[in-house]
């Protein structure tokens, strides 16, 4: 159980079952009246959030939020299938759970994965992945204006915008929190 008054950012908690993590807090002692916890929370599977205040006597459940390392197998088509490298289990996951995360991942590629209650409701790739180039256009000799990009292709389908010197072939690194290039991969 956690009470109102030990709210802080990142705390998670659980109302009517549904998982909610603390966004911002303020421990309020007005002049006259009792003190209270004026809460925006975050709901952990939908993102949805509301604004509330809380007495600080107020008791809540205790979101137990699960990370797990997971590495991906492959897609049949409709489902995505992580392997758990611990136990070997497989766990399948459907396109909404995935989309954002299938950006940058390859085949045998490690992803986090968060579960509530054991149920998965999260996939995120790695902050900081190596991708090929497949497709960009020729950078044009003499166009030398400073941060002039151009689109590229990388060979899990995203596009991300690159300098003028990246051709097809390379390998760039690139920030998956932002899409942004970050220099040339190893």
């Amino acid at each position: 159980m956690i009470y109102a008054s030990d709210f802080r950012k990142g705390v998670t908690f659980e109302i009517d079952g549904e998982p909610y993590v603390v966004v911002d807090f303020q421990h309020v002692k007005p002049g006259k009246g009792a003190a209270f916890v004026r809460t925006k929370y975050k709901n952990i599977i939908t993102g949805a959030t509301r604004e509330e205040a809380f007495n600080p006597s107020d008791k809540f459940n205790r979101a137990r939020i699960e990370t797990k390392q997971m590495q991906y197998l492959y897609n049949d088509g409709e489902l995505y299938y992580f392997m758990d490298t611990q136990s070997y289990e497989q766990t399948p996951l459907n396109e909404e759970q995935v989309a954002e995360a299938m950006k940058y991942l390859r085949e045998n590629d490690e992803a986090t994965i968060k579960f509530f209650n054991g149920v998965p409701f999260l996939v995120e790739a790695p902050n900081f992945v190596n991708l090929k180039v497949i497709e960009t256009e020729p950078g044009v000799k003499g166009d030398t204006a400073t941060n002039v990009t151009k689109a590229a292709t990388v060979e899990t389908g995203a596009v991300i915008q690159v300098p003028i010197f990246i051709e097809a072939g390379e390998v760039i690194q690139i920030d998956t929190r932002s899409d942004e290039y970050l220099g040339r991969g190893k």
